[in-house]
């Protein structure tokens, strides 16, 4: 994973929503429902294992879960750290690479989180080794949540540009979007630009990452061979959550 990329981008990164506090409220809704069959009152001691600046990890511990935060990212993990500090939020975190997850001592967790297209920065052989480390940290019958963008349908489509978005009014507008240049037959350069409008004039901010289309039968394949058992792939449609979501239980 490019620490670049993720250092770089975590002091601008709310700047990605168009209301970054609201979008935190709204996922947490959204996904709260997944997290457990035992209803919305159960507390549940859950990891964020790519917690970025914290977008998930905050809402789900201003539910009322116990939450435990990692990122390979030290400049993201820092930023999440001063807005759970900021919002009086008992989240404890760590610098983890999720390969491993070797800094995680807190023990068997109820859920464990993998959010926002994490899992495709991964080669096939890290993913595996991923998938490992989140099943020797989960409690039998707890759940892994992830979220990976449509690879099966841009895996065809390959798309050179994620359409501009622009946010803001007065002096204070923001313009948001990618461009996409495929290196091979699943790998892909993200280009994200971050144009902001500052009282000097336009400002850009350029960001650079690179993935690869994690399609969902691999994925599936690797939760399947290290003991998930009811894995259930969910489209935007039907959640209402911004990315493809699956929900796997550890069953052995």
């Amino acid at each position: 994973m490019d620490l670049r990329f993720y250092d770089g981008l975590a002091s601008s990164y709310h700047l990605l929503f168009e209301d970054w506090d609201r979008t935190i409220a709204r996922q947490s809704k959204v996904l709260a429902p997944l997290l457990s069959e035992r209803g919305p009152e159960t507390r549940l001691k859950i990891l964020d294992c790519a917690c970025g600046i914290g977008t998930q990890a905050l809402g789900f511990a201003a539910l009322g879960h116990q939450v435990v935060a990692s990122d390979i990212s030290p400049g993201a993990v820092n930023r999440a750290r001063r807005e759970a500090q900021a919002r009086s939020l008992a989240i404890t975190f760590h610098i983890s690479d999720m390969t491993s997850l070797e800094e995680i001592t807190e023990g068997s967790f109820d859920v464990i989180a993998a959010l926002d297209n994490a899992l495709p920065h991964l080669t096939r052989e890290e993913l595996g080794k991923s998938i490992r480390a989140i099943a020797a940290r989960l409690k039998l019958g707890g759940r892994l949540l992830a979220s990976i963008r449509d690879y099966d349908a841009l895996i065809v489509k390959r798309p050179a540009i994620q359409e501009p978005a622009m946010f803001g009014d007065g002096g204070s507008r923001r313009i948001v979007h990618q461009v996409w240049d495929w290196t091979g037959g699943e790998s892909y350069t993200v280009h994200l630009y971050l144009t902001v409008e500052t009282k000097d004039g336009w400002k850009v901010q350029h960001f650079v990452s690179q993935y690869r289309c994690l399609l969902r039968e691999e994925l599936t394949a690797h939760l399947a061979a290290n003991g998930f058992a009811e894995i259930r792939w969910m489209m935007p449609e039907q959640t209402g959550f911004y990315q493809p979501l699956v929900l796997a239980t550890l069953a052995h």
